[in-house]
């Protein structure tokens, strides 16, 4: 099983850096969990985040948010909205579900004929 976090929504923001001070290289990444198998394919409803620079090429904590970013981070918190949590099943998964019930069925037909 592998799971993954897809990129859902990514938004500048005009705060400064405090890294580098830059006012215009601040990225909000807002992240959710996938889960794959070869059966099924399950978005979840984990969410993550992640602030970056991408002029100094660090990712900025929590610990170092001033109150500004604090405050851009929760308004876009609030205005996210995620995925539905939803699973969806692979071929592989229809294949063994009929297969399945096709030798139910055929179990119950010999039981039946040969019962006579």
């Amino acid at each position: 099983m592998s799971e993954k976090l897809i990129d859902i929504k990514e938004v500048t923001l005009n705060n400064n850096c405090p890294e580098c001070y830059s006012k215009n290289g601040l990225h909000l990444i807002f992240k959710q969990k996938v889960k794959e198998t070869k059966f099924y394919k399950s978005i979840t409803s984990e969410i993550s985040h992640e602030i970056t620079c991408k002029t100094c090429n660090s990712v900025i904590y929590p610990e170092q948010w001033t109150d500004d970013i604090d405050r851009v981070f929760e308004y876009q918190k609030k205005a996210f909205t995620p995925k539905s949590k939803s699973t969806y099943l692979k071929k592989t998964s229809w294949i063994a579900t009929s297969t399945f019930f096709v030798l139910i069925a055929l179990v119950l037909f010999l039981v039946y004929y040969l019962n006579l």
